[in-house]
């Protein structure tokens, strides 16, 4: 069982990774969502966890103790891999999610606010990543695309069929699917997805995958 503890100061905004199919791989044992406010950490009467950053600028910073506390209550022998959610980290791809994989705890660092004390870093994390080029109020919505694309691969959430022929594998994105009914709007399904013709399937559909991805995303293919 894959567990996966999550850092933040805004614990309220992860109630979405107990719905659909990561809920139900939590309620049956194969998968461990921990998610911890980093505020309880804190030294600070106040419950303060952020304050102005040294040589000026906009914005606050937060604060490398109660990060570090919160890190060492929740992975006191170090055997996470930990990671910081941050636009300086390397960009989050398919094979990452195999890497990340190899390991049976994943800690996920949110930052917020103008970021994180260096020192933080330095001392508790392991490597940052960045889910893209785009600056976002915080690094929970970024957790939440680790946490849900590494638990896909955790074994029982999905079906194997699931993970077979979608997106990215063979550097090719999926091809179109249909459902019910056979014609909307004067579209009609494929007639080969309706012959019974699992060879004829098979090959139209790795036609369609090439297609599409030289169409939207040719940088794939090279």
């Amino acid at each position: 069982m894959m567990k996966i503890t999550i850092l933040t100061l805004f614990p309220e905004m992860f109630t979405a990774l107990q719905a659909s199919i990561l809920g139900r791989a939590q309620k049956e044992g194969k998968l461990q969502i921990e998610v911890v406010n980093i505020r309880d950490y804190t030294e600070d009467k106040h419950l303060k966890c952020d304050d102005y950053p040294f040589g000026g600028g906009a914005g606050m910073v937060m604060m490398a103790q109660p990060i570090g506390s919160a890190i060492e209550a929740a992975d006191p022998e170090h055997k996470a891999r930990r990671i910081y959610l941050s636009p300086k980290g390397e960009v989050f791809r398919q094979q990452k999610v195999y890497e990340l994989l190899e390991y049976e705890h994943l800690m996920l660092l949110c930052g917020h606010y103008e970021g994180v004390d260096q020192r933080a870093i330095d001392l508790f994390i392991d490597e940052e990543l960045s889910i893209g080029d785009y600056v976002l109020t915080g690094g929970e919505l970024p957790a939440m695309v680790v946490a849900d694309c590494v638990s896909r691969y955790v074994d029982g959430v999905l079906s194997p069929e699931s993970l077979v022929q979608e997106s990215f594998s063979e550097n090719l994105l999926e091809y179109p699917q249909y459902t019910r009914p056979v014609e909307y709007r004067g579209l009609r399904v494929p007639d080969v997805l309706r012959s019974g013709n699992h060879a004829e399937i098979d090959k139209w559909r790795r036609e369609q995958a090439i297609e599409t991805t030289k169409k939207h995303r040719p940088d794939l293919l090279s």
